[in-house]
């Protein structure tokens, strides 16, 4: 096979979102696969974010396959990865993948994960050829957003004029950092800030920001139709964490229903066990299931002192 692997193109961006459908729609079985994520775009999105770390593979110069690069700082983790159906086991995925760690390599990404099913012997093997081993489950869960009711102060970063923003995006660094050192979520928050995919919510003490969530929501966002999706949600760490958290998915569920979302959305990695509980303890239920591996088996932040919401999907 003449098959290449470089920089996603944006002309092929309807072919990656058409093939992104149909593999995770056939994986499933879906009676029609193309029906797959329905009005979400997990696609155009993450190539606006960040093109130069979206891989195509290319046979006989014909899109055949993407993967796309997460970069957080120092972590990062990949996905989705999607093959036409009908090139599976042919060796397009091990390209992809032989790419994907030289860029984070390059990036200066410290540590890199990836979420997948954990029913999968294919796909949990062929990530553990690369590094990546199997660790904890990682729930993705809902709740139906209730209408807001003595909902905690909380701010938008929205709503920061851009001048303002950076000294913004230092603090919720500072915050992150103080969790896994070097994690940094400017990018995303930026990201969904210029697509005007949703908002970031944050929680202040004071003048102190304590913790902070990026929310897509609705059609063309990570969510879908009729929802709010938490991509990112993280607490200062220590005394008081818990109830920082359970102060921000107030925020949250107050946002979604103040843009007229009915379903609240976020993942959360089992191994945060605080973290898990508590989001059992406000009514949320799996809707998925789907397992975290972490290249060198290290455990990032996935340890039950890290009250941090997100899925790595």
């Amino acid at each position: 096979m003449d098959l290449q692997i470089r920089q996603l193109e944006r002309r092929d961006l309807a072919e990656a979102d058409r093939i992104f459908r149909s593999a995770f729609g056939s994986f499933l079985g879906l009676p029609d696969p193309l029906s797959f994520g329905g009005d979400a775009d997990y696609v155009s999105t993450r190539w606006h974010a960040a093109p130069a770390t979206a891989l195509g593979a290319y046979l006989n110069d014909e899109l055949v396959g993407s993967n796309f690069l997460t970069n957080w700082g120092s972590f990062g983790f990949f996905g989705p990865l999607t093959v036409r159906p009908d090139l599976w086991d042919k060796g397009v995925a091990r390209a992809l993948l032989a790419q994907t760690i030289p860029l984070f390599d390059a990036l200066g990404v410290q540590h890199t994960a990836l979420f997948t099913f954990p029913h999968s012997p294919r796909h949990v093997a062929i990530y553990q050829k690369f590094g990546y081993w199997p660790q904890h489950l990682t729930l993705v869960m809902s709740k139906t957003v209730q209408g807001a009711t003595n909902t905690p102060a909380w701010s938008a970063f929205g709503d920061i004029s851009v001048e303002r923003r950076a000294r913004h995006l230092d603090t919720c660094r500072a915050l992150t950092n103080a969790v896994y050192p070097g994690l940094d979520l400017s990018r995303e928050i930026n990201s969904v800030a210029e697509q005007r995919l949703g908002e970031t919510v944050l929680i202040q003490e004071g003048d102190e920001l304590v913790a902070f969530a990026i929310c897509h929501l609705g059609a063309g966002s990570e969510a879908g139709s009729g929802a709010a999706y938490i991509k990112f949600a993280g607490t200062r760490t220590g005394e008081g964490a818990a109830l920082r958290l359970d102060r921000l998915l107030s925020s949250c569920e107050a946002l979604a229903a103040s843009r007229g979302q009915t379903l609240l959305v976020a993942g959360v990695n089992t191994a945060r066990h605080g973290a898990y509980r508590l989001m059992l303890e406000r009514g949320f239920r799996a809707m998925l299931h789907g397992i975290a591996m972490q290249r060198n088996n290290e455990l990032g932040y996935n340890r039950p002192e890290c009250f941090i919401l997100d899925d790595w999907r």
